[in-house]
């Protein structure tokens, strides 16, 4: 074992590590010894003084210790990090095999890179960092990504992090966006904008100012679901970001496609990926309050669409907001199912992971309820599978996606 720094923290802790859970939080920690600086590695022993892990430590953060291995005989030199991007390389070309050049390579804890994701655009590497362990490695680990790449064929453009969230404060990190390392992409000016391919259809990405890392990959299979059942149909796209709903709905052979966002910028987007796929003349854009179209399509406008989709923005990012949260996602999902007919299509969703499943499916149920309709369940998903989840990590299962026959 590694003479390292150790924390001993509580039996609490200690069953939950034990669990297989990576975080230690700061109330579990009873003592520290060696004095660690923040972002270094130590090791976690029970107060009986057994071996539980290794971790980045930081006293910036209410998770104290992010665990990263509990091998007492690892080594943590570039070998480890590259061995470990291997692994979690190979898991993505296995899963999602032609679609890989659209997909998550390192999805943080689930992957044992803690705060760290990773999302590969055709050719370009999107990088955020929310770790400050994670952050002092990331070069190692950013090269041995396009190292292993080249390896399959892959030649990385460009690299660029998109480090500007607030959750970095919390861990002693200033946010920043900035291509890594330009020197080594020389071509990689492009506007901040690359073209992807996902289910046969062509996006164009904002990495540098679309949302998080500047398209969401994780629906790309629930996508596909829907568009299996959109041909002939009304469809509405509610909440639509850069118009993929709305976009494989209308290829799928959709008789009309709506496509609704409060933001302008997100209609703009929409646009020009229709264009992209020859698309434009079967959508129609409303830049509009999603709540409000609801509100007067369930009270006026029954059978103007026969397909709603809701796939809304985290409504609860903590568990002291949940009940809020639900508030929301039950207004919006029964204003939609009042606007549907009998025999009409819903598909919705959270990609918070605090509005846990079950909550979710009982505030279906309340809003089919209240709405005086049955739901005819037709597919339960979850996040596609570039998007891990451990099963002893609840923090790694957070997409809900149902879909359903409103009778």
């Amino acid at each position: 074992m590694l003479e390292l720094p150790f924390v001993e923290i509580t039996e609490k802790g200690e069953a939950h590590v034990k669990s297989g859970h990576p975080w230690i939080f700061d109330a579990e920690v009873t003592s520290v010894s060696g004095n660690p600086e923040n972002g270094d590695l130590v090791n976690a022993f029970s107060k009986k003084n057994r071996f539980l892990g290794t971790g980045y430590y930081n006293s910036n953060s209410k998770i104290r210790v992010r665990i990263i291995s509990r091998n007492a005989n690892d080594k943590f030199d570039d070998d480890f990090y590259k061995r470990r991007v291997r692994y979690a390389l190979e898991y993505r070309f296995t899963v999602m095999g032609n679609d890989i050049r659209a997909s998550r390579l390192i999805f943080g804890e689930a992957d044992s890179f803690p705060g760290l994701t990773v999302d590969l655009f055709y050719d370009v590497l999107v990088v955020q960092t929310l770790c400050l362990g994670t952050e002092k490695v990331k070069d190692i680990i950013i090269e041995a990504i396009c190292d292993i790449l080249k390896e399959k064929g892959i030649d990385i453009r460009a690299v660029y992090e998109r480090c500007d969230v607030k959750v970095r404060e919390l861990e002693g990190l200033e946010q920043f966006k900035a291509y890594w390392r330009p020197e080594l992409f020389p071509s990689h000016e492009d506007g901040g904008h690359v073209i992807i391919t996902e289910n046969s259809l062509k996006f164009d990405v904002d990495y540098i100012n679309g949302q998080k890392t500047g398209y969401f990959l994780d629906q790309k299979y629930n996508r596909a679901a829907v568009a299996k059942i959109a041909r002939g149909r009304k469809v509405l796209d509610c909440f639509t970001h850069t118009g993929a709903f709305a976009l494989c709905c209308a290829a799928g052979g959709a008789e009309s496609v709506t496509a609704v966002d409060i933001s302008s910028l997100a209609i703009e987007q929409t646009k020009k990926n229709a264009r992209l796929n020859g698309l434009d003349g079967k959508m129609s854009y409303l830049c509009e309050d999603v709540f409000k179209l609801l509100t007067d399509l369930s009270s006026s406008g029954k059978g103007s669409y026969d397909l709603i989709i809701l796939d809304p923005p985290a409504f609860t990012k903590s568990s002291s907001t949940v009940r809020d949260a639900y508030r929301g996602y039950k207004d919006i999902n029964l204003r939609a199912m009042k606007a549907l007919p009998r025999g009409g299509y819903l598909a919705t969703c959270s990609c918070s992971h605090f509005m846990g499943n079950e909550l979710f499916r009982k505030m279906l149920i309340d809003a089919s309820h209240d709405a005086g309709v049955s739901l005819r369940l037709i597919e339960a998903r979850a996040q596609a599978p570039d998007h891990p989840i451990l099963m002893n990590v609840p923090e790694t299962d957070y997409l809900k996606f149902y879909l359903f026959q409103v009778v």
